[in-house]
């Protein structure tokens, strides 16, 4: 390679006003975060579609004046742009959402942006600091998926995962001290409450990168993650797709309704709740169970009709009742799940002020590193200033 020929034509392009110092991929990452197509960001910049599409590609570089009009409109700082570590692309192919067919295409790119950025800071909090490996359990079914070979999958899971019986006392843990890489989405959507994703390949070559599995929740200050119940049954949901549906496209009414029966059982295995779910519409019973199992009574009122304990007559006046109390449900379970793998590995290396340090190594600026610090259990403790009236 002739390095004083490189070295002219990134002289000439700086003196051009082009930015030399250029990650397409991270481009493309930071307008996915901020759910802009590519035609509004080329609006709002008064540049074409095909430009951007060429800067995202690395057909193409901007001149500075654009580069700074992206940040500005995307909400990043223009060092987001600099080339640094490779961050992880999760293909929408192979990501499972809870509400896949009610999501947008732009949901979903969002949603998988943040989980790259995820991603990105776990690879670079590892290289100061050993995680727990990936130990997910290896299942063996052979056959059909069919309902018994799900409730398997559930018992298998719960044998791997050291849970020899009784309830799960924290799912999200779990999940964490098996290797997986939780977070809470940063903002509610209507339709994106949840997906899971484990196949993370390199945003150029497109060969597969050595990633953790990825889990990430409704947002901390949403109904859904405030409901404990309903955010353990979703963290065992996406569980269930990470051990059952590696090769299942996404989206299915079949795998979904799969991962919703791996979550009943794995969350209360039939053989061990079965006798206890009462035979009528006893709601001092569930609220009993609901408290004792961690799950909703919806869930529990499900499950007593699936088990065959509630008639169906019992069932639905069970189901109108809920729907006319409305949400959340009687009952609270207090608190909800937090993720707390990654807080805990940075208070290893020292607190909240070695982020800095992990946002060099994973070639971020330190504001994107603290949104991912703050979405998977960190808290902001950077003073605060109070004015008195």
């Amino acid at each position: 390679m002739d390095f004083d020929a490189a070295r002219r034509r990134a002289t000439e392009r700086r003196a051009a006003g082009v930015a030399v110092d250029f990650d397409p991929s991270r481009l493309a990452l930071a307008r996915r975060l901020a759910a802009y197509p590519r035609a509004r960001l080329a609006r709002e910049l008064d540049i074409t579609p095909t430009a951007v599409g060429q800067f995202e590609k690395g057909q193409a570089r901007p001149s500075l004046p654009v580069l700074t009009g992206m940040a500005e409109v995307l909400g990043v700082p223009v060092d987001f742009f600099r080339a640094g570590q490779p961050i992880a692309s999760l293909p929408a192919s192979a990501a499972h959402f809870r509400s896949l067919r009610a999501t947008t295409a732009m949901e979903r790119e969002q949603a998988l942006a943040f989980g790259e950025l995820v991603l990105s800071v776990f690879a670079a909090v590892e290289l100061s600091v050993d995680l727990p490996e990936v130990s997910l359990p290896a299942l063996a079914f052979s056959g059909d998926l069919d309902e018994a070979a799900v409730a398997e999958a559930a018992h298998q899971a719960r044998r791997g995962m050291g849970i020899a019986s009784g309830p799960v006392p924290h799912v999200i843990r779990l999940l964490e001290s098996h290797g997986v890489a939780v977070a809470r989405l940063e903002s509610a959507s209507e339709h994106v409450d949840a997906f899971s994703h484990q196949q993370a390949v390199h945003p150029r070559s497109g060969g597969a990168l050595d990633a953790r599995p990825l889990v990430l929740l409704a947002p901390g200050d949403s109904d859904k993650a405030r409901d404990k119940a309903r955010d353990r049954f979703t963290a065992a949901h996406e569980l269930g797709h990470l051990l059952m549906h590696h090769d299942t496209e996404p989206g299915s009414r079949l795998a979904e309704n799969q991962a919703n029966d791996f979550a009943a059982e794995f969350l209360a295995p039939a053989s061990e709740i079965g006798s206890s779910l009462p035979t009528r519409l006893d709601w001092v019973r569930l609220q009993e169970l609901k408290h004792r199992w961690g799950m909703s009574l919806k869930a529990l009122l499900m499950r007593a009709h699936k088990l065959g304990r509630l008639t169906d007559h019992s069932y639905r006046r069970g189901m109108q009742q809920l729907s006319a109390w409305g949400l959340p449900e009687p009952g609270a379970l207090g608190d909800s799940e937090q993720p707390v793998l990654l807080p805990r590995a940075v208070s290893l290396l020292g607190g909240e002020a070695v982020l800095p340090r992990i946002a060099e190594d994973a070639g971020m600026p330190l504001s994107e590193v603290r949104r991912v610090w703050l979405a998977t259990g960190g808290a902001d403790e950077r003073p605060r200033v109070q004015l008195l009236p």
